[in-house]
């Protein structure tokens, strides 16, 4: 197995910076990132969209490089460059061969520590992400997970959109943005990962000599809070569809019934054969898609269920999802099918793993989620032991109905919910 000719290491630089590795010599590529431990839910309210606006700043300029030749620095040799924001972290990545870890490293110091962020090209890029947000709002499909987000976690930071507002953005001074990067850029609150073909010596050498982050810690963000008592959201629009999300408290990223919770998600909306799938599109045709999720943060968690169909179905549907979270809780699921979900995940972790990418977001998450690295062959006996009882509690302990929150999006009355509301 691959796993098992992966060597991880870890090394901590004086200035708090983090380097750990995972090195595969069966492959040429590597995959490199840099994870500044920041997103959106460490802005304040004028700040929001931060996070996201410094993360495509990066891409448009340093001390060294144009926008233009950041963009040839690694495709040029075939490789490439790419970055992310989310809620709890922004992430810059690279891709290359084996042969070009120095010029990888080097770009990523590069635009990570040394961008100029000119008014110019500010001011370029906020009509660029302006445009983003807009693309989103006209996606329903998209913009319902923003109506939820701040449908259940109301007021908290991690209920606003990544992107933020149009309005937010227009009106942000380059000197907020700098004070959020002099910040929130600290080398005690950084982690570069890499996997594949990749010498864990010489990339720790190689982050001492490029990386000039300021030292310390990034600022704490607020604990997470989504409050009580059941929530619903009428959000009108003009879509020929209802968009539906509903969710409860779900569980921080390390707690000790993780993978319970990741086998109730497959088991509910996790493919094709979940009950979910089964009973909503298969069953009854209601819906072409239908799926749950899990997000796991460091402090807390969201077990999500989203859906989008016809106004004159959205009771039946809403009630169909209620009625299956309702068994899930109160009947254990057979030994038999959560079998099929174990090889189902372990399947698909194997599978994952074949990308060099996969693996350096598993190293980077590990490290910045719980300070440790975890085998692929502990999360495999960790899926193994998960057993019908255990499946069973986890739902009671996720699915509290007197939390659960609702946001709609598209044609839809109060009296769809009233199957919720009374409980």
């Amino acid at each position: 197995m691959a796993s098992q000719k992966a060597v991880y290491h870890k090394t901590t630089l004086r200035n708090g910076l983090r380097v750990v590795t995972e090195r595969n010599p069966s492959v040429r590529s590597l995959s490199l990132g840099v994870w500044i431990d920041v997103g959106s839910r460490n802005e304040s309210p004028a700040e929001s969209g931060v996070s996201h606006l410094v993360e495509h700043m990066a891409f448009k300029g340093t001390r060294r490089r144009t926008a233009r030749q950041i963009a040839l620095s690694l495709e040029s040799l075939g490789g490439g460059l790419n970055a992310f924001t989310s809620r709890e972290q922004t992430c810059y990545t690279a891709r290359v061969l084996d042969d070009h870890l120095d010029t990888a490293v080097d770009v990523l110091a590069d635009i990570t520590c040394h961008a100029t962020l000119t008014p110019t090209n500010l001011k370029r890029e906020k009509s660029v992400i302006i445009e983003e947000i807009r693309e989103s709002l006209e996606n329903p499909s998209d913009h319902i997970h923003d109506v939820f987000a701040g449908t259940f976690w109301a007021d908290h930071p991690l209920g606003r959109p990544i992107m933020g507002t149009a309005q937010n953005l227009s009106r942000m001074p380059r000197a907020k943005i700098l004070d959020y990067i002099k910040r929130n850029y600290r080398s005690g609150s950084i982690v570069i990962a890499a996997s594949g073909s990749v010498s864990h010596d010489r990339l720790v050498k190689l982050a001492r000599r490029k990386f000039e982050f300021a030292t310390g810690r990034a600022e704490t963000a607020p604990k997470a809070s989504h409050g009580s008592g059941f929530k619903l959201n009428l959000v009108p629009s003009e879509n020929g569809q209802t968009h539906l999300c509903l969710g409860y408290p779900g569980l921080r990223y390390a707690s000790r019934w993780r993978m319970d919770i990741v086998a109730l998600n497959t088991y509910l909306g996790g493919g094709m054969s979940s009950a979910l799938f089964q009973k909503v599109r298969e069953a009854r045709g209601m819906a072409y898609s239908i799926y749950s999720y899990h997000e796991a943060y460091r402090d807390a968690g969201v077990f999500g269920v989203y859906l989008a169909t016809d106004k004159r179905r959205v009771r039946e549907a809403f009630n169909i999802v209620l009625g299956e979270i309702a068994r899930v809780k109160g009947r254990r699921v057979s030994a038999t099918r959560l079998d099929q979900i174990k090889q189902q995940l372990k399947g698909q972790l194997m599978l994952s793993m074949e990308y060099t990418a996969s693996r350096m977001s598993r190293l980077a998450r590990l490290e910045l989620l719980t300070g440790k690295y975890i085998p692929l062959e502990q999360t495999m006996r960790e899926i193994d032991a998960v057993t019908p009882s255990r499946l069973m509690e986890a739902a009671n302990r996720v699915f509290d109905d007197s939390r659960l929150a609702v946001a709609v999006l598209g044609p839809a009355t109060r009296s769809d919910f009233k199957s919720a509301a009374g409980k």
